[in-house]
C-alpha cells in the first residue's frame, strides 16, 4: 500500500511505511472513508498539516481518492507513529451548505454548475437525467443533499463517487462477476432477512386537490407485506412528482429487505456495484448479489474484506 497526500499548494508528500489501513466504501451514503497508520520519524519540515487530499495505490491501481480529516502523529512505547483519516471527495459537497432557491425548470447541468463544479469536482457523463419543474433547494440543505436528492428522487439512479475521486451517475456496470464456487474462501456468511420497515403502499397527497395517488411494492404484497404510508405533498404537485415521491419511498424500503453478509481472506476483492455469485455449495444465499458496501482492512488478522449483499434489483 502506497499514500500520498497533496499539500493546499500542490506539494506531495509520500506516506512511511504503512503498517495497518482500513477503506470502507458504500454506495454514496455513508460517506467513503479511510484510515492509515503508518511508522513514522519526524522531519525538519512538518508539513502534514497542510495536507488536503489523499490517495491511496495497491499494485499500481488507485484505490481510494479523498479528502484528509485529520492527521496524528507522535510517539508511544511501540514508537514513532502517524495516523491519517478521512473521507472520499463526498465530503466537500456533505461540508458545504447550499445556497437555498427555486428553480423553475433544474437540468442537470444546472446541478453541477451551482452546486458540484465550485468544489473542484469533476463529474463523468451519467445517465440522463429528466428536467424537473419547480425544484426546491430547502435552506439548510448539503450540496450533497441537493445532488442526492435530484438524482434519487428524481432520477432514480444513486449518486457515487469513484476511485479517482469523480462523481459518477448512472447506472452499475454489468462487468465481471466474483464467483464463489465450492472451492471459495469464505470465513464467514450471514442472510438476513428483514421486513420490518419495508413499506407495501404508499399513499401521496396532494394538500390542495386531496387528489391522492397509490403506489405499491407489488412483490411484498404478495408476500404478506402491510405496511402503509400517507405521504402528502405541497399545494398542486404534478402527477409526476407525486409519483417520484411513493416510487422513492418504496425503492428505499426495499433495499434492506434481504441483506447478505460476507467476510472473506484478501483484499481490493469487489467494489459497490459489482456482481457476486453465490454457488449451491452454501446453504443459505446462493444465487446473484449486489455489493451495497465494502470494507477492506490489514491489521493484526492480516487482509480481510467484508463484503454487505443486496438483491440486484433493490439496489439502484
Amino acid at each position: 500500500m502506497v499514500g500520498k497526500l497533496t499539500c493546499w499548494d500542490g506539494k506531495e508528500i509520500e506516506l512511511p511505511d504503512v503498517k495497518a489501513w482500513q477503506f470502507q466504501y458504500g454506495r454514496g451514503t455513508p460517506c467513503d472513508s479511510f484510515l492509515l497508520t503508518c511508522l513514522w520519524e519526524p522531519e525538519k519540515e512538518d508539513l502534514l498539516a497542510e495536507a488536503v487530499t489523499f490517495t491511496a495505490m495497491e499494485n499500481g491501481e488507485i484505490v481510494f481518492t479523498g479528502v484528509v480529516d485529520e492527521c496524528e502523529r507522535g510517539w508511544d512505547p511501540n514508537g514513532g507513529f502517524l495516523t491519517v483519516s478521512g473521507r472520499s471527495m463526498a465530503a466537500r459537497l456533505l461540508d458545504n451548505e447550499a445556497l437555498g432557491m427555486e428553480y423553475q425548470t433544474a437540468t442537470w447541468q444546472d446541478i453541477l454548475r451551482d452546486h458540484v463544479t465550485p468544489y473542484g469536482i469533476q463529474a463523468l457523463p451519467g445517465a440522463n437525467l429528466p428536467a424537473v419543474p419547480g425544484f426546491v433547494v430547502e435552506t439548510g440543505s448539503s450540496e450533497w443533499q441537493v445532488v442526492y436528492e435530484f438524482c434519487r428522487y428524481y432520477g432514480g439512479v444513486t449518486p457515487r463517487f469513484d476511485r479517482l475521486g469523480r462523481l459518477v451517475v448512472g447506472p452499475w456496470p454489468e462487468g465481471e462477476r466474483l464467483k464463489l464456487r465450492e472451492n471459495g474462501a469464505v470465513t464467514a456468511l450471514t442472510l438476513r432477512d428483514q421486513r420490518y420497515g419495508v413499506l407495501s403502499q404508499v399513499l401521496v397527497r396532494d394538500r390542495t386537490t386531496e387528489a391522492v395517488q397509490t403506489v405499491e411494492n407489488t412483490d411484498f404484497l404478495r408476500r404478506g407485506g402491510m405496511c402503509r404510508r400517507v405521504l402528502t405533498m405541497p399545494g398542486k404537485s404534478t402527477y409526476q412528482a407525486m409519483r417520484w415521491s411513493g416510487d422513492y419511498q418504496i425503492s428505499r424500503s426495499r433495499e434492506e429487505l434481504r441483506q447478505m453478509e460476507l467476510e472473506l481472506p484478501g483484499s481490493f476483492l469487489a467494489w459497490p456495484g459489482d456482481l457476486v455469485e453465490l454457488s449451491p455449495r452454501y446453504p443459505v444465499g446462493q444465487g446473484l448479489w449486489r455489493v451495497a458496501e465494502m470494507t477492506c482492512a490489514l491489521d493484526e488478522s492480516g487482509l480481510h474484506t467484508k463484503l454487505i449483499l443486496g438483491v440486484p434489483d433493490a439496489l439502484q
